[in-house]
């Protein structure tokens, strides 16, 4: 049996910045991760995250669909579901307690400008300034 390998370019997902790596993929399953020397970020260097990236990538505790917390236990669930549920719940919390009762916390695992969306989001749809950002924590 012939293993089928392959090297397929993406961006690093461990931060904003979009380092250029090469996922090496044997028989359908990320085992590597290789820098892009082509890439303009990061000019074939990566930091320890990103050279670690397959092994979250593989690992049988990732998640892989949203979870509902139904009684105790958590649920998959599918996305329309979620999505209503998170926005039924935040509309009863924002309703009984007032907009300041909610609060988003951002990350540095996505670009600036999905960040820059969050806060546009929570500020003018919620009506609050509870936002944080993970790098301050």
């Amino acid at each position: 049996m012939n293993a089928q390998y392959e090297t397929v370019p993406t961006i690093c997902s461990y931060c904003g910045c979009g380092c250029g790596v090469l996922l090496e993929v044997l028989d359908g399953v990320v085992v590597g991760v290789m820098p892009s020397k082509s890439n303009p970020v990061n000019q074939g260097a990566l930091c320890i995250k990103g050279l670690r990236l397959h092994e979250f990538l593989s690992s049988p505790r990732r998640l892989r669909e949203p979870l509902i917390r139904r009684g105790k236990e958590l649920e998959p669930a599918g996305w329309d579901e979620t999505l209503d549920f998170v926005a039924e719940r935040l509309g009863a919390i924002k309703a009984e307690y007032g907009p300041d009762a909610v609060g988003t916390l951002c990350s540095a695992k996505v670009t600036n400008e999905e960040n820059y969306l969050m806060q546009r989001l929570i500020r003018a749809a919620v009506g609050t300034n509870n936002i944080d950002h993970c790098a301050r924590l």
